[in-house]
């Protein structure tokens, strides 16, 4: 199926790796000109050369996405190398501390800014650039952790909000003929991402998890949260926004974490 967007210009935050590399690959094979936000520049430059042969621009901007001078800086850079600005992914996000109960002061402050946070200046920042093309979309990466409680804390209820985000920035920026929406992808498994390193540091445990809450039998890969938001971004979801799209293969517990639990207590009478 065409997409419809060759010729679209898409930034991606947190593009290098992961989901944001997988949704910039699968642009760029639909044709779109693709601008990568990162903090890194060794692997932006890398995913830049891996997004070659699809013979399409790519810009990239190095900026650490909670430094809002910084993000603001990078959207204007891609903005320009690209001609304007069409779609927007906010991807990047991520945790900082875990639990309440064992989190450092700032922490839970630190990862609403990762996560709803960047997202949020992110729009702003990139509104002009949208309002010039007429329109367009934007695809916030939330995670089914924002639906359902499960450690961590402080990352859980940051993209709840990102949820909330997404819906709330679709009715106001309706008006603007831009859509918003949220993706909410399970647990995915990539090369050098939080839940391959878990799973060699507790084997067991991650064995146990993947067992029983997972029909499918396995955890997701990047590419299929990165199909749904190229979907999302085209003008075959015309009529889809403030939504929130789980893709999560049926996954149950969202989470190989768990918390602690309160040792039962028998009453003596």
């Amino acid at each position: 199926m065409d997409l419809g967007l060759r010729g679209a210009r898409a930034l991606i935050t947190g593009g290098s790796r992961g989901i944001g590399f997988a949704v910039a690959d699968a642009l760029a094979a639909e044709g779109a000109a693709v601008g990568l936000v990162a903090r890194g520049a060794d692997g932006l430059a890398a995913a830049a050369g891996r997004l070659a042969r699809h013979a399409v621009p790519v810009a990239t901007a190095t900026a650490d996405v909670t430094d809002t001078p910084a993000l603001d800086r990078a959207v204007g850079e891609i903005a320009a190398a690209l001609g304007g600005l069409d779609h927007l992914v906010a991807n990047a996000g991520g945790t900082v501390g875990g639990n309440l109960a064992t989190s450092a002061p700032g922490d839970f402050m630190a990862t609403f800014a990762l996560n709803a946070g960047h997202a949020a200046e992110l729009i702003r920042a990139a509104l002009p650039h949208l309002r010039a093309a007429g329109g367009g979309a934007v695809v916030l990466i939330a995670s089914i952790t924002g639906m359902r409680p499960a450690p961590r804390t402080t990352y859980a209820v940051a993209k709840a909000a990102e949820i909330q985000l997404a819906v709330t920035a679709a009715a106001e920026l309706a008006a603007d003929n831009i859509r918003v929406n949220a993706v909410s992808p399970g647990s995915i498994l990539f090369p050098g991402g939080s839940w391959e390193r878990f799973s060699q540091e507790n084997p067991a445990d991650f064995a146990a998890w993947l067992d029983t809450q997972f029909p499918l039998g396995r955890l997701g890969r990047a590419g299929e949260v990165a199909d749904v938001v190229a979907f999302l971004l085209s003008r075959r979801a015309s009529w889809i926004t403030g939504a929130n799209i789980v893709v999560d293969g049926g996954q149950g517990y969202p989470s190989a974490r768990r918390f602690a639990r309160r040792e039962a207590t028998r009453d003596i009478t």
